[in-house]
């Protein structure tokens, strides 16, 4: 079953009140990269492309059409027994936008990131409420202990 946008924005800090949402929490747009380099995936690890930050002028990313990472503002904490779904905000599909994202399992900590489809220039404002995590009860057999525990968490 999934859970209320209330309990949602119980596991994260500092939220402004439009974030809070029937079914979820939007998690808003922090800083926007894009890659520059190859990535490489085997059966033994990988490694992530090095990235460029793309920079926002006054506050605003101008985006043409391609592929570009972003990170979210906020730090999420996915409580045992739980899993977390980040979906697009309809505003970024009807804008010819889509937002790839991964499952975030329980005990995962840390200010993700997903991967922003631009299929028509866009215009974007950072602080602007981008995605919507929502969470489900989930049966699980450990934590979250990945590469990716704690990131951007100072």
């Amino acid at each position: 079953m999934f859970k209320s946008g209330r309990f949602v924005a119980a596991q994260l800090d500092e939220l402004r009140d439009d974030q809070v949402q029937p079914n979820g929490v939007d998690l808003t747009l922090d800083a926007v990269f894009e890659q520059t380099s190859a990535g490489r995936i085997g059966r033994d690890g990988k490694t992530i492309g090095e990235r460029e930050s793309v920079e926002a002028e006054n506050g605003w990313y101008r985006l043409p059409p391609g592929g570009y990472v972003v990170r979210y503002v906020e730090t999420v904490r996915i409580p045992e027994d739980h899993i977390g779904f980040l979906l697009p905000r309809s505003s970024l599909l009807r804008n010819s936008c889509m937002l790839d994202t991964a499952v975030w399992d329980a005990g995962y900590e840390g200010r993700g990131e997903g991967l922003l489809e631009v299929h028509h220039e866009i215009e974007l404002e950072a602080g602007a409420r981008i995605a919507q995590l929502v969470l489900a009860d989930a049966a699980h057999s450990g934590t979250y202990e990945g590469d990716y525990q704690g990131e951007h968490v100072a």
